[in-house]
């Protein structure tokens, strides 16, 4: 490979500044496994000449984006203003969206993120692998709070006044032959959901429909949002180890939904 050619390139225009990229190959260059690295390194990384690959080093090191010992360069905490920019202009669905994606693909399942909205969790993104319920879910669907995994695991997080208010305001009443139906029930299990840090749902919004949920903070302590993974009542029945696998979904959703909330708080 030529040094024109840095990076995988694209083919260059009238409009195309061949220092911008390869400056932007350098910091690329540094990675998980390669954190640290040697002007040699980064100049084989980069195909770059060690003469060129030394200019571009020491200028991200004038701007504070790359730092040195003399003999070795590593990036500084000033490369995650690059992606802050990028954060900012987007809105909660847009960053929960491609966690959302990653997710279902893993499980094959539907994920889905939702804020509430007065009695009611509005959903703001959705995934879907399947129709799992006889009421299709998309943008904008809303369901009782109560009565849903995102819905319990955002009335957890209430402030207590807050929740006074929604508990007056709401109708609760079971929903299908599993579902809750008065207040101090309802009270009982978000205690349960806030001290696990998420919820199980086990067909109370619809027979045949579990999901798991946890919670979207923005800052340490303020809930924003919740997301989930629908799951089919038969196909957990079929599992070796019913609790092991809920287990192992509830670490999954956890998961990404601190993801979320970590490009959340970045935006600032």
């Amino acid at each position: 490979m030529t040094e024109a050619a840095v990076a995988g390139a694209p083919q260059a225009s009238d409009q195309y500044v061949q220092s911008l990229a390869r400056g932007l190959a350098v910091i690329r260059a540094f990675d998980t496994d390669h954190p640290v690295m040697t002007l040699t390194e980064v100049a084989g990384r980069t195909d770059l000449t060690r003469a060129t690959a030394r200019r571009f080093l020491h200028t991200l090191v004038e701007l504070g984006y790359v730092r040195t010992d003399g003999k070795t360069f590593a990036l500084t905490a000033k490369v995650l203003q690059l992606g802050y920019a990028y954060l900012s202009g987007l809105s909660l669905p847009q960053l929960a969206q491609p966690h959302l994606e990653e997710l279902s693909l893993k499980l094959g399942e539907s994920t889905s993120a939702a804020v509430l909205d007065g009695t009611d969790i509005a959903y703001v993104a959705r995934v879907t692998t399947r129709r799992i319920m006889t009421i299709g879910i998309t943008v904008g669907t809303r369901f009782p709070a109560y009565a849903t995994s995102m819905g319990r695991v955002l009335l957890a997080h209430l402030p207590p006044a807050e929740l006074d208010a929604y508990l007056a305001a709401a109708d609760i009443k079971p929903l299908t032959p599993r579902g809750l139906g008065t207040v101090p029930e309802l009270l009982a299990e978000l205690e349960t959901v806030r001290a696990q840090g998420w919820c199980l749902l086990d067909q109370e919004l619809e027979l045949g429909l579990m999901s798991v949920a946890a919670p979207v903070y923005d800052g340490p302590t303020k809930v924003v949002a919740a997301v989930n993974v629908s799951l089919q009542a038969q196909s957990v029945a079929a599992q070796p180890d019913r609790d092991a696998y809920l287990a192992s979904i509830a670490r999954e959703i956890v998961a990404t939904a601190k993801l979320v909330s970590a490009d959340l708080s970045a935006r600032g």
